[in-house]
């Protein structure tokens, strides 16, 4: 005689839509003979499950721990429910609560089965663009809203046909619910727009668009995300065509590689130096662009990236890239096709407007796509992946909170690489990047961006985070918004941003390091070590303060930073004379204070030692000075340990290194430019090594942690890390948030919790 079945009420939450999730919990539910239902409740999914007692818990094992690679399920109630009798497992209809858990997902790279059937003359979605299932394909670019559900994106647009529908509801398929599934009878499909107006579809406009970049043509594409410009990544002819159209004469280009083989890794290593961690991160399911070290003898063309030893590859990603990369037969440059720092394109006319001029052909598709999502970028710094920039595949990204807030707040970043965040509860999801504020596109985006994220996971924020900066655009928005505002400096956002990425609440050691930021004195700050946690930051270490001519000029413009030096210590600037500016009316306006902010800014001494050793006098996009200066000290032949620079403790307690004895070296053209560079970068990881050795004999300290843009830097991360660990400090690095300004809005969340929790709501001062 059999046991009463009994019945279990399960609420899952974590990643669990759009990964597959109802049609997993349907098959695993029938391979053990249980009974019941399952399904969506705005973020999260409900299960009735009826069967005896050890079924029930081999099928909750099951649901934890084999659910579907990109699934990520937390438990978060289980408990007895009253039902009758139940003769079978179903899924259904979509529901909503009043208290939704909502995790948006990333859009996905296509999957191995779908990609084997693209490739198979015998499947129905032979060569099919838009080919996907349970397991890949777009999410958050296409969803309108959640429960994510077919008719709640931008595919409510395709009907399904008889043959897309019959898989969809059948439970053993694996596209059953696969709410973007389409083929070639009922899906979206391609259109190449040629330069005189011709017209071509499906096959013959991807094979139009192959033979025009065979001839070294420019291809706009549109993708999952946006818009990606296009040409043959080994025609220098074709680059550097490009770099002239748009108008980006030196800032890296991407370059994506058709992902031949099981994984792609022998298409990474036939066109670079990428070791086992690079091969790692770019091989990835979210796949990144990577920055890989250059290959010797290099197959690419050398204006890819200008001066740098190193090259950003990603592999392809989207079904459509993977067929335009198959025929193709080689790597293409894929950049982001935008106006440069703008947000990636996403709409048609909008590309063939502002791209007119740049690209020789447009191959559109007709899927919508709701929201910009432009492509992460990775690079190894200390042994292991971090990311730079969050993007497809990675955002939206999904951090914890270490102190939970009273109420939802959203966090609205900085001006340059922006992104925007949402906090509530315990809980803080970082946009994806943004681009930076100098535009009217940027800024609609921003405020569409932000709109967004907290409609599509039901939260209404109360109060706006914005940075200290009165000049920032999302500053001028937020202070214009009409909701209270919360102000957090720049720096202490760094610092959050890093102790809310590892859950630390404790005292530690942050050294905060870019090219300025608003400092709490009126200053522009960028070389500081700060110390505290969360809510309670003081600033320990600096740099000797200079006046910096044009402000924040100088980051496009090299030579300020190095006369600056110079005239701080009386000294006359070499290489001015040559220059197409009236660099004595700057010193002039040096000497009477005019637009000279005081700085304390790390990033300005590597302009300026760019500058010094030759590197160019102006920057076509910010950090070029100082990523040429790192790849320079790679070449150097003697990698000497670095002498910390003199340091002196003022009167408010903070350890000032002086750089005069840096900007002498830096003068020395005895010494060879790469060793000179390198010295730079030896000096100020040892100076930062003794400012923590001081800072700890009086405070105790062990864990330091390394924010902010300069720590992009991978050789002065290793230096500072190495030097750092040989003194037995623990140190953290940025890994999943970016280091740069594309992690301030989450520091903002972090730094804006621990304030509104202690009642600081204004924070400490310095």
């Amino acid at each position: 005689m059999s046991c009463a079945p009994e019945s279990q009420r399960i609420l899952l939450g974590g990643q669990v839509q759009g990964v597959g999730f109802r049609p997993f919990v349907f098959r695993l539910a029938t391979d053990l003979g249980l009974h019941g239902w399952v399904r969506n409740v705005t973020g999260q999914v409900e299960i009735l499950a009826q069967a005896e007692s050890g079924l029930l818990d081999a099928f909750l094992d099951g649901l934890i721990h084999h659910a579907p690679p990109l699934a990520r399920p937390v438990l978060i109630e289980k408990g007895a429910a009253a039902s009758p009798v139940l003769k079978d497992f179903r899924i259904v209809a979509s529901t909503s609560c009043e208290d939704p858990d909502v995790h948006v997902p990333p859009d996905y790279f296509a999957c191995p089965d779908c990609i084997r059937e693209l490739h198979d003359p015998g499947d129905r979605r032979y060569r099919y663009p838009f080919i996907n299932c349970t397991q890949c394909g777009p999410r958050y670019t296409i969803i309108d809203e959640l429960p994510y559900d077919r008719p709640a994106t931008s595919m409510r647009d395709f009907p399904l046909c008889a043959a897309c529908q019959v898989e969809y509801s059948d439970p053993a398929n694996r596209r059953f619910h696969a709410e973007p599934v389409a083929c070639p009878e009922c899906g979206p499909q391609l259109e190449l727009l040629t330069a005189g107006g011709q017209r071509l579809h499906r096959e013959a406009a991807l094979a139009a668009a192959v033979a025009l970049l065979a001839a070294g043509k420019i291809v706009a594409l549109r993708g999952i995300g946006g818009y990606h410009l296009l040409c043959d990544a080994r025609n220098e002819t074709a680059v550097v065509r490009l770099r002239e159209r748009k108008r980006r004469p030196h800032k890296p280009l991407a370059v994506m590689l058709p992902a031949a083989g099981d994984d792609g890794a022998d298409q990474v290593r036939a066109f670079s130096r990428a070791g086992a961690m690079e091969i790692a991160a770019i091989t990835d399911p979210r796949r990144p662009i990577v920055l890989c070290p250059r290959a010797e003898p290099d197959r690419l063309a050398e204006s890819l990236a200008p001066g740098l030893d190193e090259v950003g590859l990603l592999l392809a990603y989207s079904p459509l890239h993977e067929l335009l990369l198959a025929d193709f037969g080689g790597p293409l440059v894929a950049t982001s096709g935008n106006i440069s720092g703008e947000p990636v394109l996403t709409e048609a006319h909008d590309a063939e407007q502002r791209l007119s001029a740049v690209a020789d052909a447009f191959l559109h598709h007709n899927r919508p796509i709701r929201r910009p999502a432009d492509d992460a970028v990775v690079r190894v710094l200390a042994g292991a992946p971090a990311l730079l920039r969050p993007g497809r595949g990675f955002a939206p990204l999904e951090r914890r909170l270490p102190v939970a807030l009273l109420e939802p707040l959203l966090a609205v970043g900085g001006h340059m690489k922006n992104t925007v965040a949402i906090g509530w509860g315990e809980r803080a999801v970082l946009s994806p990047h943004v681009g930076d504020l100098d535009s009217p596109r940027s800024l609609a985006v921003f405020r569409q961006v932000g709109v967004d994220l907290a409609r599509l996971h039901g939260v209404e924020p109360a109060r706006l985070v914005h940075d200290a900066h009165p000049g920032y655009a999302s500053t001028r928005w937020a202070q214009h918004d009409g909701r209270e505002c919360l102000a957090v400096p720049h720096h202490q956002a760094h610092a959050s941003a890093l102790a809310g990425e590892h859950g630390l609440t404790g005292e530690m050691l942050v050294f905060t390091w870019d090219g300025t930021g608003y400092g709490e004195d009126g200053s522009l700050w960028g070389g500081e070590a700060l110390l505290g946690a969360p809510g309670r930051w003081h600033r320990r270490a600096s740099l000797r303060p200079f006046r910096l001519p044009g402000g924040d000029t100088a980051g496009r413009e090299p030579w300020r930073a190095a006369a600056a030096l110079c005239w701080e210590l009386g000294r006359d600037c070499p290489g001015l004379d040559g220059l197409q500016v009236d660099t004595r009316l700057a010193q002039q306006a040096w000497q009477a204070g005019l637009n000279t902010p005081v700085s304390s800014s790390a990033g300005r001494l590597f302009d300026a030692g760019a500058f010094l050793v030759g590197l160019g006098a102006h920057a076509s996009f910010e950090g070029q000075g100082p990523m040429a200066l790192e790849a320079l000290a790679r070449r150097a032949t003697a990698s000497v340990a670095g002498e910390a620079l003199p340091l002196e403790s003022d009167a408010s307690g903070i350890w000032r290194a002086d750089w005069a004895p840096l900007l002498a070296e830096l003068l020395d053209e005895r010494c060879e430019p790469a060793q000179r560079a390198f010295r730079l970068h030896a000096r100020l990881a040892a100076t930062l090594v003794a400012q923590a050795l001081r800072i700890r004999e009086q405070h105790g300290l062990c864990t330091v942690g390394l924010s902010g843009g300069v720590f992009q830097n991978r050789l002065l991360v290793a230096l500072a890390v190495r030097g750092l660990e040989q003194q037995g400090f623990r140190v953290v690095l940025a890994r999943q948030v970016p280091c740069n300004d594309g992690g301030i809005a989450y520091g903002q969340l972090v730094e804006a919790a621990a304030r509104l929790a202690s009642g600081e709501a204004n924070g400490p001062g310095n």
